[in-house]
């Protein structure tokens, strides 16, 4: 338990991170640009995916039109959940994006051929529900309320099922897993990397030193929270729900203890039900 209890402290600590580059005045993009290139050299030294698996990359049926976007979607997903922990809040931001599996449940009836059990149909109806909840804002309905609060953790509930949905199709392609999430990460730094170039030559944002060093902080909660998920799934082969509700439920409820007590964000009781209903809905999913 405890690579996943490290997993689950990473993945809440990115979101903490992201709060506190806000208050901060840190360019979240030049951040997100080097946490990549920190994260990749992470899985490249300890996951050491073998030097075949990336040559099977050049192959003519290799997933290339996916790899590319996740390196695209994955950094600007990144970004959607800076603003949206910077808007929402920690405690809704990272119940969205662990609610995010509903919509990617959802594909997997429709597109992958996965059963639909009577489990996971209702964790989807309870899922469905939560969400709803948790983007209730403490002074009422998120659609009521000013612009971007509601808007952002819904670009973080879809945004974290694309891709989820992006990399089934990269496994359904017989391409190693390791071996796509090392690509993807390369990729996605070395766009973002242009991206910030042209920012700099541009006046619209200098680089820092002070935005590469948060920026490598960040790569190492992230790439982390990768490792030790994919640790737990290797200490635990057997109890593979397990780790997968043990990811989930964590984050959710530490990410909320978190929100509430060193941020002192407000939550309705309609936010409170709604963390419930995810606890719930998470565990028939994997229950299912």
């Amino acid at each position: 338990m405890l690579y996943l209890s490290l997993a689950v402290i990473c993945s809440v600590l990115v979101s903490v991170l992201l709060k506190v580059a806000g208050r901060r005045q840190l360019d979240v993009a030049q951040m997100v640009t080097w946490n990549y290139l920190v994260a990749a050299t992470l899985t490249a030294v300890v996951l050491q995916p073998p030097l075949d698996a990336l040559d099977a990359l050049r192959a003519p049926h290799a997933p290339w039109l996916s790899l590319l976007a996740l390196a695209v979607v994955l950094p600007s997903i990144f970004l959607v959940l800076g603003r949206a922990v910077a808007v929402a809040g920690i405690v809704r931001s990272d119940v969205a994006q662990r609610l995010s599996l509903l919509l990617s449940l959802a594909a997997a009836f429709l597109f992958f051929g996965q059963t639909a059990t009577s489990w996971k149909l209702a964790g989807l109806a309870l899922g469905l529900v939560a969400m709803v909840a948790i983007s209730l804002r403490p002074r009422g309905p998120a659609l009521a309320a000013s612009p971007g609060g509601w808007g952002w953790l819904l670009g973080v509930w879809g945004g974290f099922a694309v891709v989820d949905v992006l990399l089934k199709q990269v496994a359904l392609s017989g391409t190693p897993s390791m071996a796509a999430v090392l690509a993807s990460f390369s990729v996605a730094f070395v766009l973002m990397l242009a991206l910030q170039l042209w920012r700099h030559t541009s006046g619209r944002s200098r680089l820092a030193w002070r935005n590469l060093g948060a920026g490598a902080v960040l790569g190492l909660l992230n790439g982390g929270n990768i490792l030790f998920y994919v640790h737990a799934h290797q200490s635990m082969p057997d109890s593979p729900a397990t780790v997968f509700a043990g990811m989930n439920i964590g984050v959710v409820v530490l990410g909320a203890l978190v929100g509430v007590f060193a941020f002192g964000e407000a939550t309705t009781k309609w936010n409170r039900a709604g963390l419930a209903l995810a606890v719930l809905a998470i565990g028939l999913i994997a229950w299912g």
